[in-house]
């Protein structure tokens, strides 16, 4: 079995000794690719830079939660680099991009606003450059979709991934009539999860894409209560070795074989970032 972890913040993981450990432990669990996406202008060429050193491959955008601090010349910089390394086989995405409306603050003005133009943008960048767009969404599904519909055309569709989805059914359906496959990750290891793990469990196999999020989102074999850190136990951090155990828990919910749940969501990452296929072989 391989995995790749189509969603890992590596450049999080800030000394070489531990980013070394990290990408050891992945490969000894088969994890054999990471997806790295920027998330501000500061780490656009340090996403680059560690994809070329640990064979993986990486998004260039500007997050919604980097929004409040982007200085005005954040997208010309965005468009200089998505142009300078265009032919890049390891540039797979425009990412990670998107609408965040969970923090109190991006929700009200002028914020909210900044953050959907800057977003708008962005998939008109995608557009330009022909990438796939690797999008955030928490609290903001519907948003999302109508700058996807309006900016797709009449019957438009994009590539990509909506990452850590965690909406609706219906929500869900819309995203994959776009042309996007849904990122699934440590939270629909847990119990509580109702709605995540019925997603997990009824969407499509040919629509679901693996992910970790590191070094957030832990599965709950990693997480702390907020009592628990209060004590001084200290959150547990996530790495991509733990995507073949997310992916268990997966596979237990659609009461599949863990083998074919890798050899489909391999093939759906493939599909979603078309230049990873030969990143592969």
């Amino acid at each position: 079995m391989r995995w790749i972890d189509t969603h890992c913040h590596l450049d999080a993981f800030v000394t070489g000794q531990e980013l070394d450990a990290v990408q050891q432990r992945a490969r000894q669990a088969d994890v054999v690719h990471c997806v790295i996406p920027a998330v501000e202008v500061a780490n656009l060429d340090t996403v680059r830079e560690l994809a070329h050193a640990g064979g993986h491959s990486y998004g260039l955008g500007i997050h919604p939660l980097y929004t409040p601090t982007a200085q005005d010349d954040a997208l010309a910089v965005l468009a200089q680099r998505l142009q300078a390394h265009h032919a890049d086989p390891r540039l797979v995405a425009l990412g990670e991009i998107g609408l965040d409306y969970f923090v109190p603050q991006l929700t009200q003005s002028p914020w909210r606003e900044k953050q959907e133009a800057v977003y708008r943008a962005q998939l008109k960048l995608a557009r330009q450059f022909d990438l796939p767009v690797v999008v955030h969404v928490r609290r903001s599904a519907d948003r999302l979709l109508k700058h996807l519909r309006e900016l797709a055309g009449p019957g438009g569709r994009w590539q990509g991934i909506a990452h850590a989805f965690n909406g609706s059914d219906v929500q869900a359906q819309e995203f994959i009539k776009l042309g996007f496959k849904l990122g699934f990750g440590g939270a629909v290891t847990f119990e509580r999860a109702h709605q995540l793990r019925h997603l997990a469990q009824t969407l499509p196999l040919d629509a679901l894409v693996l992910e970790t999020d590191a070094p957030d989102i832990p599965p709950h074999w990693l997480y702390t209560t907020a009592a628990e850190r209060g004590a001084g136990v200290p959150q547990g951090r996530n790495t991509p070795a733990e995507l073949p155990r997310i992916a268990q828990s997966m596979a237990e919910l659609r009461g599949m074989p863990l083998a074919e749940l890798a050899d489909a969501t391999t093939h759906n990452a493939c599909k979603a970032l078309p230049k990873l296929a030969a990143l592969l072989v």
